[in-house]
């Protein structure tokens, strides 16, 4: 199939992040995707972009500063991993203003700051607005002949980010209405937001660059020379194996690994839900990278949040969405209790908590609630019918603590307490609503805190969903993939969610999947343009 300068494996936002700046250095770049659908996860997103000290904030006049950062990221990480990752915190912090700078000077990206509070706001260097981006539409028909081959969402896509915040869809759907030009327009002229503006402008740019796109091409061994160099991989394709030599280096960017349901189950044991991501994320560039010795790291670390089911494709799937912090309802654990703020961003973690030996301690969890739950969204109705017995009903809790199979009385006593914070007007527990981000998210005080005392009563569960597993190949702060001893594989640079991610199931902020994707590919290929000659 040829001879180029990188190989790069995967299609999504870390994959042509790296292929685009190693292009614009003037290498010759292969991209493949073993599917027939460009943009990997990242096409399926809601395109928030996590970057620091970014330099849309700076020209609105908005104080950041790559140190502010580090000290947030320093302040919010989880106990113990400073040691390990803080100096690949300083290499994303250095990197990803210029990483964005790069992409808006170099594709039709046009990136806009979204009205979003860093979660940890109150934490040293949280910031409340200004570290998060996201792209203007654009119109796929700017990929020429990729253009039917760009990956679709489950999302709305139709609407940018911002417009998704500031119209409350997933409460008022009809107000969709209030920005019809704007629709019509798009749908005129074939354009999307979101994750789908997010690929069409960077597949784009790396199109521009001269960057090659491969489709249906999957990798499926690396090739070393004598001195465990790797110089390419041997790849299939339309039944046939074929060599590509890669004369300055691989990047892997093939994702996740939670459709691989062994290393899922081995890996996130416990009641699980639904996967937001696509079916081709099984695990392909952890087990590439395993295959020549790099150590495989942080493999129990996600990007978890509740998932409502949806279709895809025409198969079962999961949709991304916020249900579990509405009025007059709450989240318990298998002992009936509660164990986490219902508006906290990173719910997920809660829900995903292990113990010593890895075991989780809440799932199975539920979300309890009573009937005005059900009338606070059209849209969770819609989708709460793709699985009919998803929702129980009863007229009392300990009926409704039978059908989930809860301890009636644990669960009637954690309502009663509920009902008193409502009563009080302040979530003793758990202090739900009370911070920067929740009290954002809460959309006003009334909205809170509000009691669960009118059957009939409703409960379902609220597993473990994945929207992407974050562990992978361990690397240092250039990308470069390593051994178990540290030594470094030589022409192997690994990126996006097929890496170890420094920043794991504890998000900082909205988009802190993206933005350290995108930047984690950037230094690869900085890597391999400045010392890899």
């Amino acid at each position: 199939m040829g001879e180029f300068d990188v190989l790069v494996i995967g299609s999504g936002s870390a994959a042509c992040s790296a292929a685009l700046r190693a292009a614009k250095g003037g290498l010759k770049v292969l991209v493949i995707e073993k599917s027939e659908w460009l943009g990997g996860t990242s096409a399926m997103s809601g395109a928030g972009v996590w970057i620091p000290a970014n330099h849309v904030a700076a020209e609105a006049g908005i104080a950041d500063s790559r140190e502010d950062a580090l000290a947030y990221l320093r302040a919010v990480a989880p106990e113990g991993w400073k040691l390990k990752e803080d100096t690949l915190w300083c290499a994303f912090v250095r990197a990803a203003p210029d990483m964005l700078r790069f992409l808006s000077g170099n594709t039709p990206l046009d990136f806009r700051l979204i009205n979003e509070p860093d979660p940890f706001t109150e934490a040293p260097g949280g910031k409340l607005y200004g570290r998060m981006v996201s792209p203007r539409p654009l119109s796929r028909r700017i990929l020429g002949r990729y253009a039917r081959s760009l990956r679709r969402s489950t999302l709305p896509h139709s609407f940018t980010y911002q417009e998704i915040v500031d119209l409350d869809l997933y409460h008022h759907p009809i107000a969709g209405f209030k920005v019809w030009p704007r629709l019509l327009w798009r749908w005129l002229t074939n354009s999307g937001g979101q994750g789908t503006a997010l690929m069409t402008g960077l597949i784009r740019g790396c199109l521009d660059a001269g960057v090659t796109f491969r489709l249906g091409t999957r990798a499926v061994t690396l090739l070393q020379d004598p001195d465990s160099r790797i110089t390419g991989a041997e790849v299939q394709s339309e039944g046939r194996r074929t060599k590509i030599v890669a004369r300055r280096g691989v990047v892997i960017a093939t994702g996740g690994f939670e459709w691989d349901a062994e290393m899922r189950g081995h890996h996130f044991p416990g009641a699980f839900d639904r996967i937001g991501s696509p079916r081709g994320n099984e695990g392909d560039g952890q087990k590439l990278a395993a295959s020549v010795g790099a150590q495989l790291d942080r493999m129990d670390q996600a990007n978890v949040y509740p998932c409502l089911p949806t279709r895809y494709q025409g198969k079962p799937h999961g949709l991304p969405m916020t249900f579990q912090a509405e009025p007059h309802s709450i989240v318990v654990n298998r002992g009936g209790k509660r164990f986490v703020s219902e508006n906290a961003f990173n719910i997920g973690e809660a829900i995903d908590a292990r113990g010593p030996e890895g075991v989780p301690v809440n799932l199975p969890c539920y979300l309890i609630g009573d009937h005005r739950f059900l009338k606070t969204s059209l849209p969770f109705r819609w989708y709460a019918s793709y699985e009919r017995d998803w929702v129980k009903k009863a007229d009392t809790i300990g009926g409704l603590a039978a059908k989930l199979g809860l301890p009636a009385a644990a669960l009637e006593e954690t309502i009663a307490r509920w009902n008193g914070f409502c009563a009080k007007g302040h979530d003793a527990d758990f202090h739900r609503g009370e911070n920067g981000w929740e009290d954002y998210k809460a959309h006003g005080p009334e909205n809170r805190l509000k009691p669960i005392d009118k059957p009939p009563y409703v409960g379902m569960t609220i597993n473990r969903s994945i929207l992407g597993t974050k562990g992978g190949a361990r690397t240092n702060e250039r990308a470069q993939v390593l051994r178990p001893d540290g030594s470094i594989i030589p022409g192997l640079y690994a990126a996006g969610l097929a890496m170890a991610n420094p920043i794991g199931t504890r998000a900082v902020g909205a988009g802190t999947t993206l933005g350290p994707n995108m930047t984690w590919g950037y230094i690869a290929a900085e890597t391999i343009l400045h010392q890899n000659r």
